[in-house]
């Protein structure tokens, strides 16, 4: 017997993803940002501040889980708003290092807040635990 849409655990990934999509997309329009800039904005700014690290754009990439191309022109974006600055790599004149602004240091935990707001009020029927552990098993390329 054929399985419908709603027995379809990708059909149903689908669905949560895109609902999911848009509410961060709301939360993020107000701050002219949009999801994937959020996404390489929050992740130079952790590995500055938490790490103290000026990634270049493939060790961003990476930590972001995103195409080296398309991070290279969203960096361009973020750069061009003055969030973060793309230095030349001394070790490496082909790379870029990678450095948080004022103004992007001052959005990026805005940006953070509001995207954990939506977070959290997604996933509130689910425990918090519960939701990063399937997510996580989900999201490893090792599973």
């Amino acid at each position: 017997m054929a399985l419908g849409p709603g027995d379809s655990p990708g059909f149903l990934l689908w669905h949560a993803t895109l609902r999911w999509q848009r509410q961060i997309a709301a939360a993020l329009g107000p701050l002219d940002l949009t999801h994937v800039q959020f996404v390489l904005l929050a992740c130079t700014w952790w590995l500055n501040t938490r790490d103290g690290v000026h990634p270049n754009q493939l060790a961003l990439a990476r930590q972001a889980g995103t195409d080296v191309k398309m991070t290279s022109q969203v960096l361009r974006a973020l750069e061009a708003k003055g969030l973060i600055e793309r230095e030349v790599d001394p070790a490496d004149s082909r790379a870029r290092r990678l450095r948080v602004t004022s103004a992007g240091a001052e959005l990026a935990p805005r940006a953070i807040a509001a995207v954990e707001d939506v977070d959290a009020r997604f996933f509130r029927s689910v425990a918090h635990d519960d939701a990063v552990s399937l997510l996580g098993r989900l999201a490893d390329p090792e599973a």
